[in-house]
Order: C-alpha cells, then sequence, then structure tokens
C-alpha cells in the first residue's frame, strides 16, 4: 500500500472510521499472520496476535501522530506480541515442571509408590478401548502433535468433528483415572 494511502487511512482512523480499519486489515492481515506464524508455528497464536495488533491500533488511534509508519507500528505491536508469548510460554513450562517435580516428591514423602509405567500402560490400554476413529484422532493429536485442523484435513472431517471426540476422549480418559487419585489425573494433564 502507498504511503499517501495509508496517511489518508491514518487520518480516517483517527476520526473514528471503521472502514479505514478494514482497509488496513486487507492490506496487512496476512502479511503479520505470515510473520507471526514464522515464529510461533500455531494458527491460533498466530490469529490472536494479528487480532491483538489491529485491536491495539484502533484502541490507540486517537496517539497516532500524522507521520506515523502504520506499517512499522503493526509490525512492532505484532513482534511484541509474539515476544510476550513465547515469555508466557516459557513460564508455563516452568510451571508445568515445578508442579511435575511437586507432585513427584510430595507422593515420594507420603512413601505412596506410584508405578508410572503402569500407570502409563493404563492409560494407552484406555485409549485402545475408544472408537477406532476417535483412538485414530487422539493419536494423532497426542502422539504427533498435529493440529485439530491438520487432523481434520488428513481425515477429511471437519475441525469441530475432530474437536468433538477430543472432547469425549479427554472425558472418557479422565473418568477411567480418578480411581487412581490426583496424581493420575495430573499425570495425565501433563502428558496426555
Amino acid at each position: 500500500m502507498k504511503t499517501s494511502e495509508l496517511n489518508k487511512l491514518l487520518k480516517q482512523i483517527k476520526v473514528n472510521d471503521k472502514d479505514a480499519i478494514n482497509s488496513i486489515f486487507l492490506a496487512y492481515s496476512k502479511r503479520l499472520y505470515n510473520f507471526a506464524f514464522a515464529y510461533l508455528k500455531t494458527e491460533g497464536d498466530s490469529k490472536d496476535v494479528v487480532q491483538d495488533a489491529f485491536i491495539n491500533l484502533w484502541n490507540n488511534r486517537e496517539n497516532l501522530r500524522e507521520d506515523t509508519n502504520l506499517e512499522a507500528y503493526l509490525f512492532t505491536i505484532t513482534r511484541n506480541s509474539v515476544i510476550s508469548i513465547f515469555r508466557k510460554k516459557i513460564t508455563e513450562k516452568e510451571y508445568l515442571k515445578h508442579l511435575r517435580e511437586t507432585a513427584i516428591f510430595q507422593y515420594s514423602e507420603n512413601d505412596e509408590q506410584y508405578d508410572y509405567e503402569r500407570l502409563s500402560m493404563r492409560i494407552k490400554n484406555l485409549v485402545d478401548q475408544l472408537p477406532e476413529q476417535r483412538k485414530l484422532i487422539f493419536k494423532l493429536s497426542k502422539e504427533k502433535g498435529l493440529s485439530n485442523k491438520a487432523i481434520a484435513e488428513e481425515l477429511n472431517i471437519s475441525v469441530k468433528t475432530v474437536e468433538d471426540h477430543m472432547t469425549k476422549a479427554r472425558r472418557f480418559l479422565k473418568s477411567q483415572l480418578t480411581d487412581y487419585g490426583i496424581i493420575a489425573l495430573l499425570f495425565f494433564d501433563l502428558f496426555f
């Protein structure tokens, strides 16, 4: 988009013209998405980052200077959001590691020996009890790490169908693990 067009759209945004933000969205959303996806590697996070960039632009429209480089502004917001997501994921990873270590320590302290290998085998046996398509979808998600969209495309079904099967599979597995107690459910949430 030409600088003169961007300057015109910037002026329109500053006077609350929603058509202007839509024009900028159409011009930049795909590029911003590709930029975010190159780092994040997940569709959902990348879409969220793009949406946040345009929300930020709209919310700060009155503070924008006449000479603001909109392209640079949007890419800076996107880059900062990507960095924030990385920081959040690192924090979550450290928290999950702490939870796992705490759970293992607590149960060791109580002299309760949980056979994690046996628990893992129990979960695998339960997965084998799932209906064929649900089992396939669950394994593609958990063992191969495919996204719901990738699974839907591979199996030629809708994303909603994949989500439904995943929800039912998780519900079934969790209900079957309640006899094993909180440690089994924690183990399931952390590793499956």
